[in-house]
């Protein structure tokens, strides 16, 4: 067995004959997971169950997986790496989305901050309920460590200045057996670099066409009026930009007179407005997947690329032009002033949740959140427990369980 195909335990071959690969095992692990089945039930942008149309984690993890492995597959990566990485990537997401991360990174402060990215690695190597190691404990669903490293899209711990990070402290030691073989330094492998940008493209095509079929955008403030455009585009350099905001007020008016963005302008629901929609976002996708494939192969060649023998290449207008409508979605859509009292509402909730959890622990606890209290030795390992258990939850659950503990 390949360094990359390697397990944390050893396991019994299966499939003896049957030709299936260890990075197809890795695939139909998460899929058939406890904490992917949640994400129905999460928050993408919208509150989880809100409208039949709009997406939840789960349908964004697909349509992530989707589009990474096609990607994946064009530059030679192994497509089941990059579509286990695409599936996976969410699953420590807590309720409520980035605002619920946002309120568990304060309650769990003493224990080492709380991070998404950070929380998928613990549930796909110690949470999730599949296999445990010669010691009794658990090792998760013991993926493979290139599965695991496409995974780590921030692989570093917690450090000032940095608002992401994909590892807490006391997973350090997975955290290094997973990046045997990677360079010294941050450096992402290919697919995680795949995924993260595929990541990026569903998220910021996904969400502007959800806003625009639920009636909660249109364009034209940005058509009409150029204070706008520029409040947007320093929104945009504030989140999720490195340019200028010059820069990308030059980006957002050549995005804007796009012909395929047209139909955004006019959309009132009918079939065929819902036709020219899903159009739009079908061309959109290809252009960023295309584009950035095009540019990778002309820079390293044609390939096959893998793991660390190239880096995935996205020029500067396309990227500017994804984080544009990424602020789109946050600025007309995350920021509109009537979601403002629900968002308080769910920081509240989590935080009564937390507190009341370690008051209760762990009589309160769903059972497999118990043993892992008990054996934790100190108040910091407790408090993590209770902050699993937390964002463990589905938007629902969250709701029921504060409703039946704080009333």
């Amino acid at each position: 067995m390949t360094t990359d195909a390697a397990r944390r335990v050893v396991e019994p071959v299966k499939d003896a004959g049957h030709g299936r690969s260890q990075y197809e095992r890795d695939r139909a692990r998460v899929l058939h997971s406890a904490g992917f089945r949640r994400l129905a039930a999460k928050t993408q942008v919208h509150l989880a169950g809100t409208d039949d149309f709009l997406r939840t984690r789960l349908t964004h993890s697909l349509e992530v997986a989707q589009i990474a492995r096609e990607m994946g597959a064009r530059l030679g990566c192994d497509p089941d790496v990059v579509d286990t990485a695409g599936l996976a990537h969410d699953l420590g997401h807590p309720p409520f989305g980035h605002n619920g991360e946002a309120a568990l990174d304060a309650v769990a402060a003493t224990c080492g901050g709380f991070e998404g990215n950070a929380q998928t690695l613990r549930v796909l190597t110690r949470l999730e309920a599949k296999v445990y190691g010669p010691d009794g404990g658990s090792v998760g669903l013991n993926l493979t460590r290139a599965s695991l490293d496409a995974v780590a899209k921030y692989p570093w711990p917690r450090r000032p200045g940095r608002r992401k990070f994909g590892v807490y402290a006391d997973d350090l030691p997975v955290f290094a057996w997973l990046r045997q073989g990677a360079p010294v330094g941050d450096r992402c492998c290919l697919e995680a670099q795949v995924m993260d940008w595929a990541d990026d493209v569903a998220y910021s095509v996904h969400d502007v066409e959800d806003a625009i079929h639920g009636g909660y955008l249109t364009l034209e403030p940005l058509l009409a009026d150029a204070d706008e455009r520029a409040a947007l585009c320093a929104d945009v350099a504030a989140v999720y930009s490195i340019e200028s905001p010059d820069y990308l007020g030059a980006a957002l008016v050549d995005l804007l007179a796009d012909p395929v963005l047209a139909p955004l302008a006019t959309y009132d629901g009918s079939h065929r407005a819902q036709a020219a929609l899903k159009t739009t976002t079908s061309v959109l996708t290809g252009r960023f997947v295309t584009t950035a494939v095009t540019a990778t192969t002309a820079r390293f060649g044609p390939g096959p690329h893998r793991r660390y023998a190239a880096d995935l290449v996205v020029p500067r207008p396309l990227r500017a032009r994804c984080a544009l409508l990424k602020g789109i979605a946050l600025r007309y859509v995350m920021r509109r002033a009537d979601a403002q009292g629900r968002y308080e509402r769910q920081r509240e909730i989590l935080t009564d949740l937390v507190g009341v959890l370690a008051e209760r622990a762990p009589e309160a606890f769903d059972p497999v959140f118990v043993p892992l209290w008990r054996a934790a030795p100190d108040d910091a390992a407790r408090l993590r427990v209770v902050v699993d258990q937390v964002a463990s939850l589905t938007d629902p659950a969250a709701m029921t369980w504060h409703t039946r503990l704080v009333g």
